[in-house]
């Protein structure tokens, strides 16, 4: 039996409220498009004729957008400047966010009357922003609050081109804010969505709707608290935006459109014989999500799945080319290592000393020190002697973590439990990612084997329990030829046919 549930349809006498039954047996797709989708005129028309193509097919459809390409970083680079003292910049900023988004309403837009609605609702989010800077410069910092409002403006602003071009194609489309659906805790830059009133809300605004014929044309990237602050899901989070929708009105798919080919063996700008994996696992997007591949946002694959809901990853530039479908674990056959990617910009900082060994709480303070510093932690070693724990930071905050870890640690410095916190910059994390390679014998072997023949040397490894990924440190300047060299391996150990 279908699911169903129930929104209110409308107030009876004296206020009774009339239910409306709702049964999901209707086709409903949501689509996301990430910010190079949108990031002209040109772009935006390709966006229209797939959502048009997919009317046709699905009975609802749900579009959520990321905002223009470089929007957002431009938005974060105008707060920062006002935080540090600087006016120009917050100014010179709005009009180019005017300017861009004007110029493409004048190549997307034919009709006067839309053209002048859609440019007075970006004009009125650039005044936002306006508004915002001086409250940031008066301030001298710019709060995770102040950013959250702040960075969301790019995706509040596209939104009206996408839906205004629509309604000149016959299309009936209105946006919609997901702060008005997603509601989340007040973690400002990472915020957490409360899925229950994250439903009813999405269902009593979204589905009355859908219902009618409507497609949504929402934002991606942000939600909001009970007091109604604007929140963002951290970058990247038009994904996670994307999945949170799908599973609130219970969709039958969803498509992740990207600027390439669905999830690739590789990055095509690094190996040129890169392709397109046709399916790929749960655990192995998310580990190629986690090690810097920038395919779809780690957030956004589980909740679809575990709600039986399809998920694509499409090119929105290549549409009847090759994609990636996603499924379960237990879905995918053996096929070994799948794919490889690299994380640039990186350090590797190493805890060391003979004394170590049988001091209890030394790893736990260490991730503590990183915590503090809002360090992300991209990869742990620790040698089974406990006289080093080695970790790979950011390059941007190592040194940061190096001055927290020697002022955390003076009292064993002093006391010659700890040597010394070893750097070594500008190095890579090279990740190796398949499912199946825990039941292929000699993977890490053939791995080591492919680098070592081009002469490239590991500097530091680190493979989960689970036998789904490989990391491996090289050198910055090495990062490219390790890639390449693992990919051949990739490529040479599977049929061809796997991949067209």
């Amino acid at each position: 039996m279908a699911p169903r549930f129930y929104f209110i349809k409308e107030l009876g006498d004296n206020g009774k409220v009339i239910m409306a039954e709702r049964t999901v047996d209707t086709k409903t797709l949501v689509i996301k498009y990430g910010g190079t989708s949108v990031g002209s005129a040109e772009a935006i028309q390709q966006v229209i004729a797939q959502v048009q193509l997919a009317r046709e097919e699905w009975k609802q459809v749900v579009v959520v957008l990321s905002a223009m390409s470089g929007v957002t970083d431009l938005l974060l680079t105008a707060a920062s400047a006002a935080a540090e003292g600087d006016e120009e910049t917050p100014r010179s900023t709005a009009s180019a966010l005017m300017e861009r988004h004007d110029s493409t309403i004048k190549g997307l837009l034919s009709s006067k009357a839309e053209r002048e609605i859609t440019r007075d609702r970006v004009a009125a989010h650039v005044n936002e922003f306006s508004s915002l800077a001086p409250a940031v410069y008066v301030l001298g910092e710019a709060s995770p609050r102040a950013l959250d409002a702040i960075s969301s403006l790019g995706e509040r602003m596209v939104v009206h081109l996408v839906a205004a071009r629509l309604r000149e194609l016959g299309c009936v489309a209105t946006t919609v804010l997901s702060s008005e659906l997603i509601r989340t805790d007040a973690q400002f830059q990472a915020a957490n969505p409360d899925m229950d009133v994250t439903r009813t809300l999405t269902r009593d605004i979204l589905v009355p709707l859908l219902d009618d014929g409507v497609v949504p044309v929402v934002t991606g990237f942000m939600g909001a608290t009970d007091d109604g602050a604007i929140t963002t899901l951290g970058r990247g989070g038009s994904d996670y935006s994307a999945a949170i929708l799908a599973v609130a009105v219970d969709a039958d798919e969803a498509w992740i459109c990207t600027d390439v080919d669905g999830v690739m063996t590789t990055d095509p700008r690094i190996a040129s014989n890169a392709r397109t994996l046709p399916t790929i696992a749960y655990r192995e997007i998310a580990e190629l999500a986690s090690a810097g591949a920038k395919v779809v946002h780690p957030k956004a694959i589980s909740p679809v799945l575990e709600h039986g809901i399809k998920l694509s990853i499409r090119n929105t530039f290549n549409p009847d080319g090759p994609n990636t479908h996603v499924l379960t674990d237990s879905d995918t056959g053996n096929q070994g290592a799948k794919a490889v990617t690299v994380v640039k910009a990186h350090s590797l900082l190493a805890l060391e000393g003979r004394g170590m060994l049988g001091v209890q709480g030394i790893a736990a303070r260490t991730f503590e020190v990183t915590a503090r510093t809002n360090a992300s932690v991209t990869l742990i070693k620790q040698t089974s002697s406990e006289q080093s724990i080695c970790f790979a930071v950011p390059q941007s905050v190592a040194q940061r973590v190096i001055e927290e870890l020697e002022r955390e640690f003076r009292h064993e410095f002093k006391w010659k439990h700890i040597d010394r916190v070893r750097v070594q910059h500008d190095i890579v994390i090279v990740t190796v990612v398949g499912a199946g390679m825990r039941n292929t014998p000699g993977i890490a072997g053939k791995v080591f084997g492919a680098l070592g023949k081009r002469g490239l040397n590991v500097v530091a490894i680190a493979q989960g329990s689970s036998e789904c990924s490989i990391s491996l440190v090289v050198a910055a300047a090495e990062a490219d030829d390790s890639v390449r060299a693992i990919h051949e391996l990739i490529v040479d150990s599977h049929l061809e046919d796997e991949y067209e």
